[in-house]
C-alpha cells in the first residue's frame, strides 16, 4: 500500500487531487456543511476607491491587513468574487413599494427594458472560512461507501451541532464586520445559489425547511448537474444533456516582486476591467458593441500564518540566503549574487516589520475561473483577453491543462485545495494591496435607479430626493456644472422619480427651460402645470392666495413689503408704504382678499398720495413681471398644495447684486425682486405648515446663482436647507457656479448628494472639488475637465462624479430610460399651445 502511494505522488494524483468531490449535507444561514467540515460564509460589502484620497487608501489598506492578520490567522479561508446579471424584473416590483401617483407601472416599465439592453452584471465578494472539522476524507469515504451500499444513506446534522457551528460563525462574523469588508452572513439563498449556479443548469433552488435550513433531497437537487473534463476546459451539461456552458480555469502561477497599488498591485479589483472583442455570428451581430466584460471569477484559497510560524519560515529563508552568500565567498571569485544578497536583506527587514507591526505571512492559491455560454470559441476568446490584461501587468498567467477537473472543483464552495503544489508565499498586506473589495460604489442603497457606475465595476445607480427625511439626514441635493453637460436634464429626471413618489415638487425656473418636465409629467399620468409670467398668467403668484391656512396672517406684512418693493422709489421716499398697509388692512377686514384688491382700493381712496401709489401699481401690474403678483386673474392654474409637478417659469428676471443701492434699482429689478418675493414667501410657507408636515415635497432652484446674488435668496435657501429634514422638504439646486454657494454656509453643511459635471476654470474646479469630498489638486482638476468628453473628445451628456451621502465618491452616467423620454425632456420652453420637439435635449444620451 506504502508503495502503490508513493507512485501515486510520483504521477502527481496523490493527497487531494483525488480526493472525491465535497458531499454537502447541510447549508443555513452563513453555513455549508459538508461530510469532512464546516464553513462560515459571508457576504463582503465594497468600498468605493476609485477616487479615493490616498490617505484614506492606505488608511484602509492597513485596516484590512491587521484585520487578515488578527481574526483570519490559522483558518482556512477561500475568497471568491461571482457576478450575477442584473435582475431588471425585480424592479418592476420595487416600483410598487416606492411609488404612489401616476402611472408608475410604465415609469418602471421603461427603466426595467432600459437596463435589460444594459445588461449589467453584479458583483458578489464571498468568503468562505473552515470553522471545524467533522471527519477525515478516509471516514467520510468509507461512511459514505457502506451507507451508500446498504442503502441507508442519511445527510442530516444535528440540531445541536447545527447551533454550535452557528455560532462559532456568528462570533467571528462579529469581528468581521467591523472589517473595511463590513462582512455580513450570507442567507441560505445566496449560497445555495452560489452552489447552484455552478451547474449552468437554471432551475428553480429549494426553498429552505422551516428551520432555515436545506438538506436532504433539497441539496441533490442543486448538484444534479453533470461536467464533463477536456484538458483546457469543462463543458457543463444541462437536463437535456446538451452543454449549457464552458469553463476554463485559469492558474496565476507568476507575480513580480514588487507590485504598486493603485496599480498593477490591485490584480483582484482589476478583473472587473477585463474586456474582450466578441465574435459576432449571423443576425446576432451588434454594431454597437466592440467590447464585452469578460466578468471572470477569481477563487482564491488562503491560509494565514501565525506570525511564530511565519517569522520560522523568514529566519529559515535568511539563514538559507546567509549560507549562499558565505559559501559563495569562500571560492575564488570572492563574489556573492546580488540576488542572495537581496534576500537576505529583505528577510531581514520583514522579519523586523513582522515584530513591530501586524505583519505575517499567508499561502495563496489563486485561480481565475472564465465561463462562456456563448461557444468554446468565446471561452477562448475570454481566456486569451484574460492572459493578455495580467500580462500587462507582469502577472502570469496560464490554463491549467489535464486539471480542469480537479481546478473547477477547487473552485466550488464547500471544497479545498486540490492542486497544493501551485501555492505562493506574501504577506498578508500584499493580498490586502490586491482590494479585492474595492472598485466604484455610490448612491443609495434603495430608490429609483438614475443610471450606471462608469467606474471599475459596473452597477446601477440609486438616488432618492426624498429620502433624507426618512433617514433623519439632510435633504439638500446640488447639481453643478457648465452649461450643456445634462445638469438640468438630470434634476428633471429626480424631480419626475419624486413626484411619482407623491411629493409636491416647485421648480423655479429662472433660465426657461425646464417646461418638458411637464410634457413627460403628463405623458405619465402625474399632475403637472407650467406657470409663466405674462398677462395671461395674472394673479397666480398673488401672496393672497398662496399663503392660506397657517400662512395667511403672514400675507398682511408680506403683501405690503412687496407693493413697497415694485413702488417706484420717489413714492416710497414720500411715505406710500403707510398708506398700502392700511389698504391692505381693510380689504383683508372685508373678506376675499386680493392683491389686485388692494390697488384699487388705493386708487379709490381719498389721499392723493394713496391714489398715486395705487396709479402706479396698477400699470406695473400690466406689466410681464407685475402681472403674476399683483394682477386680476384672468384664469388659468393656480399654485396649489397638492401632490405633482408645478413649474413656475419665470425667465428674463433681473436681481440685483447684494452691493446695489435700492434707490438705484431700475423698474425691471424692482418687478423682479418682487416676484420672486412671492415665490420665496410660497416655499417657504409651504415648507413650514404643519398641515402639510406628512406631504413629502421637494423645492427645486435651476440656475440658484440667481438667487444666491441677493440676500432675500441666499436666505431663504439656507432656510429650506436647514428646516428640510424636519419638515420633509427636500431642496434641490443647479448652478454653474460652486464659488457662488461657498458663502451660503448653512446650505453647505447640509447638501447630503452634490453631482459634479464639467468645470474648465481652476478655480472652479477646486471648489467643486471641496463639495466632492476629493482632494484639490491636478489629478482632480484633470478628473473634473475630463467628466463631460468621451475618448473622442466630444461632449459626453449625462456623465459625472457623485459624492453621496457617505460622502463616497464615483464616476456616473445619468441615463434617459426611452428615446419618448429623452425628446419630452427637451430643454426647449413649452407652453399650452405645444411641445417644441425639434431641439435635442441636453441630458444623458440613451
Amino acid at each position: 500500500m506504502r508503495l502503490l502511494k508513493g507512485m501515486a505522488r510520483l504521477a502527481g494524483v496523490a493527497g487531494d487531487r483525488s480526493a472525491p468531490p465535497p458531499r454537502y449535507v447541510a447549508i443555513a444561514d452563513g453555513l455549508i456543511v459538508t461530510e469532512t467540515h464546516a464553513q462560515a460564509w459571508y457576504v463582503l460589502g465594497s468600498s468605493n476607491t476609485d477616487l479615493m484620497s490616498e490617505g484614506a487608501r492606505d488608511a484602509e489598506h492597513d485596516q484590512a491587513a491587521r484585520a487578515l492578520a488578527r481574526l483570519l490567522a490559522g483558518y482556512d479561508c477561500h475568497l471568491k468574487v461571482v457576478w450575477s446579471p442584473l435582475d431588471a424584473k425585480d424592479y418592476r416590483t420595487e416600483a410598487g413599494r416606492l411609488f404612489t401617483a401616476g402611472d408608475f407601472p410604465a415609469w418602471a416599465d421603461a427603466r426595467v427594458r432600459r437596463l435589460e439592453d444594459l445588461g449589467l452584471s453584479t458583483r458578489h465578494l464571498l468568503l468562505g472560512v473552515r470553522i471545524a472539522e467533522r471527519s477525515s476524507q478516509a471516514t467520510a469515504r468509507g461512511r459514505a461507501g457502506a451507507q451508500s451500499a446498504f442503502g441507508i444513506g442519511s445527510s442530516a446534522v444535528p440540531a445541536r451541532e447545527l447551533a454550535r457551528l452557528d455560532a462559532l460563525a456568528r462570533r467571528l462574523g462579529r469581528q468581521l464586520e467591523t472589517t473595511p469588508w463590513k462582512a455580513q452572513p450570507a442567507t441560505v439563498e445566496m449560497l445555495a445559489w452560489s452552489i447552484a449556479r455552478e451547474q449552468h443548469r437554471g432551475t428553480v433552488l429549494p426553498a429552505p425547511d422551516g428551520d432555515g435550513v436545506i438538506s436532504g433531497a433539497k441539496i441533490a437537487q442543486l448538484v444534479r448537474g453533470r461536467v464533463l473534463p477536456y484538458p483546457d476546459h469543462v463543458r457543463l451539461l444541462d437536463g437535456r444533456g446538451e452543454v449549457a456552458a464552458w469553463t476554463a480555469v485559469l492558474a496565476m502561477t507568476g507575480f513580480p516582486e514588487q507590485m504598486e497599488s493603485p496599480g498593477a498591485g490591485e490584480w483582484l479589483r482589476a478583473v472587473s476591467e477585463i474586456t474582450y472583442v466578441p465574435e459576432w455570428e449571423g443576425e446576432d451581430v451588434d454594431p454597437e458593441v466592440t467590447f464585452l466584460p469578460v466578468n471572470p471569477e477569481p477563487s482564491v484559497r488562503f491560509k494565514v500564518m501565525h506570525r511564530r510560524d511565519a517569522l520560522k519560515k523568514i529566519d529559515e529563508a535568511r539563514r538559507l540566503a546567509k549560507e549562499q552568500r558565505q559559501s559563495a565567498s569562500e571560492h575564488s571569485a570572492g563574489e556573492t549574487g546580488q540576488e542572495i544578497q537581496e534576500t537576505e536583506e529583505t528577510m531581514e527587514a520583514l522579519s523586523r516589520d513582522m515584530k513591530r507591526e501586524d505583519v505575517t505571512l499567508l499561502e495563496d492559491h489563486p485561480r481565475i475561473v472564465v465561463s462562456s455560454d456563448a461557444s468554446l470559441e468565446d471561452l477562448r476568446a475570454r481566456v486569451d483577453a484574460v492572459i493578455t490584461h495580467y500580462g500587462g501587468m507582469g502577472i502570469e498567467v496560464s490554463v491549467l491543462e489535464e486539471e480542469q477537473r480537479e481546478a473547477w472543483l477547487e473552485s466550488q464552495p464547500g471544497d479545498r485545495v486540490r492542486i497544493p503544489d501551485l501555492m505562493h508565499t506574501r504577506t498578508v498586506g500584499a493580498l490586502a494591496g490586491s482590494w479585492f473589495w474595492g472598485g466604484a460604489s455610490v448612491g443609495d442603497d434603495e430608490g429609483p435607479i438614475i443610471g450606471f457606475l462608469t467606474g471599475t465595476t459596473p452597477g446601477v445607480v440609486r438616488n432618492d430626493l426624498t429620502g433624507g427625511s426618512d433617514r433623519g439626514d439632510a435633504t439638500t441635493t446640488a447639481f453643478i456644472g457648465r452649461s450643456g453637460r445634462g445638469k438640468t436634464t438630470a434634476m428633471m429626471l429626480s424631480l419626475l422619480d419624486a413626484a411619482f413618489r407623491g411629493s409636491f415638487v416647485l421648480a423655479l425656473d429662472f433660465k426657461g427651460d425646464m417646461g418638458g418636465l411637464v410634457s413627460a409629467g403628463r405623458y405619465y399620468g402625474l399632475n403637472a402645470q407650467l406657470i409663466e409670467t405674462g398677462a395671461q398668467f395674472a394673479g397666480i403668484a398673488d401672496l393672497f392666495m398662496l399663503l392660506t391656512g397657517e400662512g395667511a396672517e403672514r400675507a398682511q406684512t408680506e403683501v405690503p413689503a412687496q407693493l413697497g418693493i415694485a413702488l417706484p422709489q420717489h413714492l416710497r421716499m414720500r411715505g406710500a408704504e403707510t398708506p398700502i398697509q392700511l389698504a391692505v388692512n381693510e380689504v383683508i377686514a372685508a373678506g376675499d382678499p386680493r392683491t389686485w384688491k388692494v390697488i384699487e382700493h388705493l386708487r379709490q381712496s381719498q389721499d392723493e398720495l394713496a391714489r398715486e401709489a395705487g396709479d402706479a401699481l396698477l400699470e406695473l401690474s400690466r406689466t410681464a413681471l407685475g402681472a403674476p403678483f399683483m394682477g386680476k386673474p384672468a384664469g388659468g392654474a393656480l399654485l396649489s398644495p397638492e401632490p405633482g409637478l408645478w413649474v413656475v417659469q419665470v425667465p428674463g428676471i433681473t436681481l440685483p447684486s447684494p452691493d446695489d443701492e435700492r434707490e438705484d434699482w431700475s423698474v425691471h429689478q424692482r418687478l423682479s425682486v418682487a416676484l420672486v418675493h412671492s415665490l420665496l414667501a410660497y416655499g417657504i410657507s409651504m415648507a413650514g405648515r404643519k398641515d402639510l408636515r406628512g406631504l413629502r415635497k421637494v423645492l427645486a432652484v435651476p440656475e440658484v446663482h440667481v438667487l444666491t446674488a441677493t440676500r432675500e435668496g441666499a436666505s431663504f435657501l439656507q432656510y429650506v436647507a436647514r428646516v428640510g429634514r424636519a419638515l420633509r422638504t427636500a431642496l434641490v439646486v443647479d448652478t454653474q457656479d460652486p464659488e457662488s454657494l461657498a458663502g451660503l454656509t448653512g446650505l453647505l453643511e447640509q447638501l447630503t448628494t452634490v453631482f459634479g459635471f464639467q468645470l474648465t476654470s481652476a478655480e472652479q474646479q477646486d471648489a467643486l472639488a471641496a463639495l466632492l469630498d476629493l482632494p484639490q489638486g491636478p489629478h482632480t482638476r484633470a478628473l473634473i475637465q475630463a467628466i463631460g468628453v468621451d475618448t473622442t473628445q466630444e461632449i459626453r451628456h449625462g456623465h459625472c462624479i457623485m459624492r453621496d451621502r457617505r460622502f463616497s465618491s464615483a464616476t456616473v452616467q445619468w441615463d434617459i430610460p426611452s428615446m419618448e423620454l429623452m425628446q419630452l425632456l427637451s430643454t426647449t420652453p413649452v407652453s399650452d399651445d405645444g411641445v417644441d420637439l425639434t431641439k435635442q435635449p441636453e441630458g444623458a444620451a440613451v
